[in-house]
């Protein structure tokens, strides 16, 4: 014990090199400030829709009709609707729903994605034919006019949107999923899995797999952005989140009547959408960068 106090060598720090390819991902996210500072806003906007009762004293449904639009003060930061209700308390519960719309969503997509992606990539031939031909065709339809469509058909329950969200998301997590197994296939430690005796399945779950792991987490981050936009559309529209559940879709066709008299009914829940996609897409951005360090050598 003495020696090793005494060896300024073996007491050393772990260098880089000698650090987990996780640890390096995290050191490289954490020096893009960019995406620090937008995970800060998505954890804080998840937290306080998380704990909102604790954080508001208000009812989101309960009216006031004494208090109708009264604009931002220390009362009501957000001021009140057309019912008199805290702006800020309806926009926090609507959080809950987009957020929560946008993330098991966006989790459905990836999970479709990559076992299509997969299953393409690993067998080729006429099981990535007929896979890619079903993505492509479902790529060229517009995507409003389908949501639109199986949202009049099937309701606009929350599950029911979170449904239709994913089922329509996941093609492009395909795509990334198959290129990435395609050129991982004919590796050296596939043919010595082959080698050993393991079967296909394993071979896709053990190895393949988990090699896919870093543009699965990208896309999954960025479509949970595109599943808001696409659920704060839809409950916009009327066709998605249905009252007396709010959601910041929905919370914006309440405001199309009073903008006019009340321009903050809009302005915050427009604004909650605007911060929560932009700083998803930014943290996205950050994960790109650090999982893939290549692509920080094409920036520069």
């Amino acid at each position: 014990m003495a020696e090793l106090a005494a060896d300024p060598i073996r007491r050393a720090a772990p260098t880089y090199r000698e650090r987990t390819q996780l640890g390096m991902a995290f050191e490289r996210f954490r020096e893009h400030r960019l995406a620090m500072a937008a995970l800060l806003v998505v954890v804080a906007l998840a937290l306080l829709s998380a704990f909102v009762p604790v954080v508001s004293p208000y009812d989101p449904n309960k009216t006031n009709l004494f208090q109708i639009f009264e604009s931002p003060s220390i009362a009501h930061p957000m001021g009140t609707d057309s019912l008199g209700r805290d702006l800020a308390t309806r926009i926090l519960f609507g959080g809950r729903v987009s957020l929560a719309v946008g993330v098991l969503a966006a989790l459905l997509a990836i999970t479709v994605g990559a076992v299509v992606g997969v299953l393409a990539g690993f067998y080729g031939g006429l099981v990535d034919g007929l896979a890619m031909r079903f993505v492509d065709i479902l790529l060229s339809i517009p995507r409003l006019f389908f949501l639109v469509l199986l949202a009049v058909l099937f309701g606009g329950s929350v599950l029911t949107i979170i449904l239709v969200l994913g089922f329509l998301s996941w093609m492009r997590t395909a795509r990334i999923v198959r290129a990435t197994v395609m050129s991982l296939k004919g590796r050296e430690f596939i043919e010595a899995a082959r080698s050993i005796g393991a079967r296909d399945l394993r071979i896709m779950i053990r190895h393949l797999l988990p090699n896919t792991v870093a543009p699965i987490i990208v896309a999954a981050t960025l479509g949970v952005a595109g599943a808001i936009i696409a659920e704060s559309t839809l409950s916009f529209l009327g066709l998605g989140i249905q009252k007396p559940t709010s959601s910041w879709g929905n919370l914006l066709t309440d405001a199309t009547t009073d903008m006019a008299k009340a321009p903050w009914t809009a302005i915050f829940p427009g604004l909650a959408i605007f911060l929560a996609v932009v700083s998803i897409n930014f943290v996205g951005d950050g994960l790109r960068d650090a999982l893939d360090p290549r692509h920080v050598l094409r920036k520069r």
